[in-house]
Order: structure tokens, then sequence, then C-alpha cells
């Protein structure tokens, strides 16, 4: 992007997207300070990571890096991975417990709040050199950022005008994050793949409701998503937010808690059926239900597969996607194995989700070709929820809203 030529949006149009906001590496950097480094509530983790004092992790947001410990008081601290002297990171390991963070290049060490405790030579050595006396430890700790927490997830944000995580999430998807996260959480493992594209086209891919049924095969065949089913789409935050979800038509009492999916057609078989059944443990008959969180989360209900998804930026062509693959507490051990084989939809290989690391790669390095050409997406009706369809992309184009809000175009 040329200095005197800024990037500006052609028109007023959300549903025309330049192909330039996949490619450019000035506006890449630009989402750096005015979304991940803004007034936007980031995931980064989930207090069943680090439930003991001591207990840390360490990620990202946007490109900063992040360590998130729990304090000897017990709260939830996060902060940037950056020792104040040399700018190092501090922690390295992706997770563990330690008494205190220390820096290995000169071994500044923090406390679990990111508190400056010690100074190596801070007297010097044989009374010269080290510290001046004015030295003010107490201003060169870690940065902090600011925390909330909902039903075990963790949120930090860089900025003071961040509002209240509630007021901005909205309403209608606090009531989506509490049909799913019913009880306290309980880590059963992880996938992590890299994405050979912008970070914004898998955000656009999990709010785009409507190829499920087109792209992913298997979704389509055994039933867990089909035009045909019931369900809408349901935004918040003036669309910055969505939930898409499908469910089945009401069934026998004796029925219930004991679905499985058949197949569409009777020539296709799953060798062990079992990884189709669905335990209806949340109330209700929603067989797939995807929720975005601006910028970048997603909480997933697939049958009984639970987990959130953590998006993080890797450069302008390039992400990581994180699955934390999810249970609940008290588990029985037969729906902690179901967890464990319906996660087999999911992840990099996963029978749904592996369509979905390939066709963000195909639209990147087709939009290379000219960036200033454009996609249209007009299905459905500006950014309105819809009940009982999710053939609409109205949930994209208020994902587009809310960043051209938070980048000033």
């Amino acid at each position: 992007m040329d200095d005197a030529k800024p990037f500006a949006w052609p028109d007023d149009d959300i549903s025309r997207v330049p192909y330039q906001v996949y490619t450019d590496a000035a506006l890449y950097a630009l989402e750096q300070e005015r979304i991940f480094r803004g007034a936007a509530w980031n995931y980064v983790g989930l207090e069943a990571e680090v439930p003991n004092e001591g207990d840390f992790k360490t990620t990202y947001i946007g490109d900063a890096p992040i360590v998130v410990t729990r304090g000897a008081d017990g709260v939830v601290n996060v902060m940037v991975n950056r020792c104040a002297h040399k700018g190092s990171l501090v922690c390295f390991k992706q997770r563990g417990n330690a008494p205190e963070l220390t820096c290995v290049y000169h071994n500044w060490t923090y406390g679990l709040a990111g508190e400056l405790t010690g100074v190596a030579f801070r007297r010097g050595v044989g009374g010269k050199g080290g510290l001046r006396a004015s030295f003010d430890q107490k201003a060169h700790g870690l940065r902090r950022l600011r925390v909330e927490t909902y039903r075990g997830l963790i949120f930090a944000t860089f900025s003071n005008a961040t509002p209240a995580f509630k007021d901005y999430a909205g309403p209608d998807m606090i009531a989506a994050m509490d049909r799913v996260l019913v009880k306290p959480l309980r880590v059963l493992g992880y996938h992590s793949q890299i994405l050979p594209n912008n970070w914004k086209l898998y955000v656009e891919n999990n709010k785009d409701s409507y190829h499920a049924s087109l792209l992913h095969v298997f979704h389509n065949t055994f039933g867990v998503v089909r035009p045909t089913m019931g369900g809408g789409i349901k935004l918040g935050h003036d669309g910055w937010h969505h939930l898409s979800y499908t469910q089945r038509e009401a069934l026998a009492d004796d029925h219930i808690g004991k679905e499985k999916v058949r197949s569409l057609q009777e020539s296709y078989k799953l060798r062990d059926a079992a990884m189709m059944e669905h335990k209806l443990e949340l109330g209700d008959l929603v067989t797939n239900s995807i929720q975005t969180i601006f910028p970048t989360l997603v909480v997933q209900q697939i049958l009984n597969a639970l987990a959130t998804r953590q998006l993080i930026p890797k450069g302008p062509d390039r992400s990581e996607l994180i699955w934390t693959i999810l249970g609940f507490e008290g588990d029985d051990p037969d729906l902690h194995e179901l967890r464990l084989k319906v996660n087999n939809l999911v992840g990099p290989a996963g029978l749904i989700s592996m369509e979905d690391g390939c066709v963000g790669g195909w639209v990147q390095r087709a939009a290379k070709g000219d960036p200033a050409a454009r996609s249209i997406m007009p299905m459905g009706e500006g950014v309105e929820p819809s009940e009982g369809s999710r053939i609409t992309e109205a949930a994209v184009r208020g994902f587009w809203r809310g960043w051209r809000a938070c980048m000033g175009i």
C-alpha cells in the first residue's frame, strides 16, 4: 500500500470485498494496531488450562506474544511476553508451571502478575557498575492487559476503551455461549494447523453458513448439516459476531439422547457408526452450532464435539488455527469416549474440517493475481439475522462492517 495513496474501500458496499485486503502488508500491519491492539476482546485461552497457582501458557494476540498465568491470589493474568530490559521473550514453553518468570538473556525475573522482582547484578560487582539508585523497579514489569473471563474462557484487551465483555458480545451472543458452555470445562486435547491464507479468509469461512452443505460432502451425506434442516443465523453487535446453527425435527421421546445420523445414500456406510451418535446433552436438537466473536474466536458444537478455535495471524498470507477440544468436568466414560470419536470430524484432517484448510489457500493464490478485483457476496439481505434459513452471507458482511469500523476505512 503506497503511503501516498492509502487504501480506501471503493464504496459503501460491504457485499463486494477488494482482494487487496487479503494481500496487502501495510493493511496487515494496520490491523495489528487498530484491531488486535485496539478496542477488541481477544480470546487467549481457558481457565482450565491454568487451574493452579504458577500455571502458565503462551499464545498470541495478533503478532504480539502473550503469556497467561494463574497468580498466587488465584487471579488470571495476561501479559505481553516481552522482557522490559531488551525485549526478549520471557516464556518459551507452550505451557507449564513455575513460581516466577525468568528472562534467560540477562536473568531479569518477574512475578506471576508481571511485576519485576529481580535484576541480576543489580548492585554491580565489587561495588562497581549495576543499576542507579534511582532505578524504579516497580515501573518496569511486563505489560499487563485488561482481562475478563466468561464461562471459563479468558479474554484480554490492550485498550481501556473496550466495553465490558458482556456488552461487547451482546445478549444474543452471551445466550449462545450460555447454551453450549453449561458446565466447568475440561481440556481433552489440541489440534494445530498452519493455513496458507490471510486470517480474514478463515473468519469469512466460519461466517459463511451455507457452504457447509456444498463443500463438506460428509456433512451433507450423513445429515449433520443439510440445507433443508431447521436453524438459522443470529447476529450481534451490528453484525460483528454471529451464530449459525442447524437442528433436526423433534423426535419421539424414546429416541431422545439416542439419535444416530443416517447416510443420505444407503451406499455410504461408516465402519464405526458410533462416532455419529448424538447424545442430546444441551436440551435441544441442535446438531451444529458455530459461533464467532470478533475478531478471531470460534465456539463450536458439532454433535457432541465441543471446541474453541483460536485464529492467530502470521502475516498477510499465513495464519495458525489452534483447536482446543473440550468436554465437561463430570463426563461419564461413555460420553468421554463419544466426544473423542466425534472429534474425528474436526481438526486439520477432520472428516468435515479438512476442506476448510484448503479453500482459503485457493482464494489467497487467486487474489494475488489482481488485488484490485472484488469478490461479491449477494446471498441474503444486508446484515440481518435469518431464522429458518442459512442461505445467506449476512454474517460475512457483518464482519466487514466491523473490520471497517475498527480500521477507520
